[in-house]
């Protein structure tokens, strides 16, 4: 390598490179695998964009053209235009509201010429750069509750806009942002209210109203009668208490319902009832069941590349989208399951360290938020393959098939990579 291929490459983290290569050959391999047929033309399909294969391929290359733009670009330029990306990307989802396509139910699609992107996918990226922007701004002090007000409406104005889509599942992926802001100093109690609002949702959805009433009534009378030394010092804890105890009652009575009724569509309700056991439709449970037929037919070393029966013949619906990971499953069975997974995990850990050796609370946030978007979305994805999820339809990071997901990772880790780059800067 001469001096010049030498300051080309200068500080580029090469693990990261790595392992974002082997996600996409695996996930290449994966489609392929789950769209051959023994008679296919493998050539022709490529030249003439037949196959989700193919077209992945060439979003692949796409990526790699703007991988090596965004390397070549001064690391500056994307603190310098965060602010203009994120209200660019607020644009673009409200353009889908007007103008966009109608998918598989999903109003969350924007067409341009031959191709068709969906702007939810790139407005992550604009969001964690407007996120990165605001965290590490000097006049932002995160202690304040009008700081965290202002990053939580960052992260979730697009997420409202993209439910009004029809798109539940990539929204949820912008709750990812508050891993970021919890490592930047959100208060771990805010972690455990938002658990305890998990568990206020399953109950309202698993047990009679009435009776979550009359508990709610008991352990109240019980915290107010052991607190009733306190209470007498300092009266402002029992209107906490009823506070409380009155913001518990009118969730589960009126907005969860509400919730079920006019927000989310009735096959999502039906999926999360089926998930729950209180529903057993057979329509709303088939693509899981599939997909965990699919997985458990792998056994431990699986039945060998092509060699599956399940995903290679559609038994399995969206196999090489949402329910990529059970084409893993089949043909390398639990062992290659295992190794597929680890690379995951080997590429959180790496930036995740890569984040904690930043001078620049920009580049730090910004890498955070890259990690805890592919967490989000591998353990959301993986979770309704194997029956722990409603199908949400999320994909697979760098693996799903998928342009706009492809590019918008890529994205996603050729930034935090340049950023990194120049780690001996404080960027603002």
């Amino acid at each position: 390598m001469n001096r010049a291929q030498t300051k080309l490459t200068q500080g580029i983290d090469w693990p990261i490179v790595g392992l974002y290569l082997a996600l996409v050959i695996i996930g290449l391999m994966s489609i392929f695998a789950a769209e051959y047929r023994g008679d296919d033309n493998i050539w022709q399909n490529i030249i003439h964009l037949n196959k989700n294969y193919s077209r992945q391929l060439m979003w692949f290359g796409i990526s790699i053209i703007i991988a090596s733009v965004i390397w070549l670009t001064d690391s500056k330029f994307f603190t310098a235009t965060a602010n203009l990306a994120y209200a660019g990307g607020i644009l673009l989802l409200l353009l889908v509201l007007g103008i966009g396509k109608d998918v598989k139910g999903s109003h969350s699609w924007l067409v341009i010429g031959g191709f068709q992107f969906q702007p939810a996918e790139l407005t992550k990226l604009c969001t964690n750069l407007a996120l990165a922007k605001y965290l590490s701004s000097q006049e932002t002090d995160f202690n304040k509750l009008r700081s965290r007000l202002i990053a939580a409406a960052i992260a979730l104005v697009p997420a409202g806009i993209i439910i009004l889509q029809s798109e539940t599942g990539l929204a949820l992926v912008y709750f990812s942002f508050f891993l970021v802001m919890y490592r930047e100093g959100l208060p771990g109690v805010l972690l455990v209210i938002a658990f305890s609002g998990i568990v206020l949702v399953l109950s309202a959805l698993l047990v009679d109203k009435q009776i979550l009433f009359i508990i709610f009534s008991v352990i109240t009378a019980l915290i107010i009668y052991f607190s009733r030394r306190e209470i007498k010092r300092k009266r402002s804890r029992l209107l906490v208490i009823l506070g409380v105890y009155a913001f518990c009652s009118l969730f589960v009575m009126f907005i969860v319902p509400f919730a079920f009724t006019k927000v989310l569509k009735d096959y999502q309700v039906r999926r999360i009832e089926v998930m729950l056991g209180k529903e057993n439709d057979p329509k709303a449970t088939y693509n899981t069941r599939q997909s965990m037929i699919a997985i458990g037919s792998g056994g431990f070393w699986g039945k060998g590349y092509l060699k599956g029966t399940q995903t290679r013949y559609d038994f399995v619906p969206e196999q090489s989208t949402d329910f990529i990971f059970c084409t893993i499953g089949e043909d390398f069975g639990f062992f290659g399951s295992v190794i597929f997974l680890a690379i995951y995990v080997a590429l959180l850990f790496r930036i995740i360290h890569v984040a904690e050796r930043q001078r620049s609370t920009f580049t730090r946030v910004y890498a955070y938020g890259v990690a805890s978007i592919i967490f989000f979305h591998l353990a959301i994805n993986i979770s309704m393959t194997i029956g722990l999820a409603p199908v949400i339809g999320i994909p697979l990071p760098l693996v799903s098939y998928g342009g706009s997901s492809l590019l918008a990772f890529t994205m996603l880790i050729f930034i935090m990579l340049r950023l990194d780059a120049d780690r001996q800067m404080v960027l603002r």
